[in-house]
């Protein structure tokens, strides 16, 4: 009896760690809006049709393979990623850009807060549909 306690209780203490983890992975866009304006609209755009600057333009990026996006010359090491964009390959980019994907032509250094990283994750997936 008392080890199908422990289990119970194992198993509730991975729950209940796994829920906080996702729950501070989710992001909040508006958070996110701030980090964006901050870290990342210097080079890109986010409309429909909006210019590719220092950048591409990432409207609608989520679900695009890298470096396909038209109107701006990606990297070849970009091109040749193989990465399609979702939110775990747009955090992990976004975390170390020069990591994700050595030659990349993206100049900045990455956001480390992973609260902030989330938040942006989340403030792009809504913002470039």
């Amino acid at each position: 009896m008392k080890s199908w306690i422990t289990a119970a209780a194992v198993i509730a203490a991975g729950m209940a760690a796994t829920a906080g983890t996702a729950a501070a992975q989710s992001g909040e866009a508006s958070r996110g809006q701030r980090v964006f304006n901050t870290q990342c609209r210097a080079c890109h755009t986010l409309e429909k049709d909006g210019a590719s600057t220092a950048g591409p333009n990432l409207h609608g990026v989520f679900g695009r393979k890298a470096g396909s996006g038209g109107g701006y010359d990606s990297s070849d090491a970009m091109k040749k990623s193989g990465i399609v964009w979702d939110d775990t390959t747009m955090a992990e980019y976004n975390r170390d850009p020069k990591g994700k994907v050595p030659g990349t032509k993206m100049l900045f250094n990455g956001v480390k807060n992973a609260g902030q990283l989330a938040d942006l994750v989340a403030y792009l997936k809504e913002a470039t549909k």
